[in-house]
């Protein structure tokens, strides 16, 4: 590494890589954008490379200058760490955790962040809503330090991952709409119903289209959202809804809907962490991975009504 070269100025790289644009990177370095522009164009001239192409703007970045960042992330990234390790040497772990969790997530997200928090108070959580595809990337970039997403369907590479509970999928609805006393739904009934579903840009979507064709059938979505609560609010204005069993943990239904387990195909998929893969883990990462065992939300995760109707439906069958 050039001697003269300083780490400020691999951060302006990163943030320019960010936001792809000259003055917001300036904005989210807290700095003026022609000192943003100096500084890398000083790492430039030490590096005897060009690093950015520019035409009056932003036009993206060199061959070199795509090599250069890989090296100005991990850099970065281990100096983070570094810090980290002197601060929980000095007096505890302290810092930032920088979370992505995929929406059908963020209800399970106090069970991971009250955890980690409660044996690591001096430290704070920076949780954001993402898809599997942000997350992947904020790994890449050191952006984030884990994620929560889905772990065996449409899986990330280069993650090391870490299961946390099974999800399961239930049909919310009146229970006017469901035979008398009906216990379980099949995916072929439910797609009889008027149904509100996500957008099919999300995972758990693409999921649930799944288990529909699996069924042969197809869904009569008359709305879609991108709104975890929105589907339930839309079952009580008379729709039907499928929603993960792990939503309704921390969202009673209102009086007059029920969740029913969808069956035929009965579909489970694992909702765990994800960290960067390879390389030494920084003690955040450490830390968060050693709170936990496989699996071991699964008993909290996991919806009553659920487990004792499959179990009925098993025993009828």
């Amino acid at each position: 590494m050039v001697p003269e070269m300083q780490l400020r100025q691999l951060e302006y790289l990163v943030a320019l890589d960010r936001e792809r644009h000259f003055g917001d990177a300036a904005r989210a370095c807290h700095v003026s954008q022609p000192a943003l522009s100096t500084a890398i164009r000083a790492l430039e001239r030490e590096l005897g490379l060009p690093l950015v192409r520019r035409s009056g703007r932003f036009q993206g970045f060199t061959e070199e200058g795509e090599r250069v960042l890989v090296w100005a992330r991990r850099a970065l990234t281990d100096v983070q760490a570094l810090t980290q390790e002197v601060e929980r040497l000095r007096s505890g772990m302290a810092g930032t955790l920088r979370l992505g969790a995929i929406p059908t997530s963020l209800s399970a997200t106090t069970l991971v962040t009250g955890r980690f928090r409660h044996h690591h108070p001096r430290m704070r959580v920076e949780l954001r809503s993402m898809s599997s595809r942000e997350i992947a990337h904020g790994l890449a970039a050191g952006e984030l330090d884990a994620g929560l997403t889905y772990l065996d369907n449409e899986p990330l590479s280069d993650v090391d991952s870490l299961g946390l509970w099974r999800e399961t999928y239930l049909l919310v609805c009146s229970a006017s709409a469901l035979p008398p006393g009906a216990a379980v739904i099949g995916w072929r009934e439910a797609a009889e119903l008027p149904l509100c579903l996500l957008t099919e840009d999300m995972q758990h979507r693409r999921i649930v289209d799944g288990a529909f064709a699996a069924a042969g059938a197809r869904p009569d979505a008359v709305v879609v959202t991108n709104s975890i609560s929105t589907l339930v609010a839309h079952a009580r204005a008379g729709l039907a809804a499928v929603v993960a069993q792990s939503w309704l943990r921390v969202h009673p239904l209102p009086a007059g809907l029920r969740a029913v387990p969808l069956v035929e195909p009965t579909v489970e998929h694992v909702v765990g962490l994800v960290t960067a893969a390879g390389g030494q883990q920084s003690p955040v990462v450490t830390e968060l991975r050693g709170l936990f065992r496989p699996l071991e939300l699964d008993a909290e995760m996991g919806a009553p009504a659920y487990a004792s109707a499959r179990a009925r439906a098993s025993a009828a069958a």
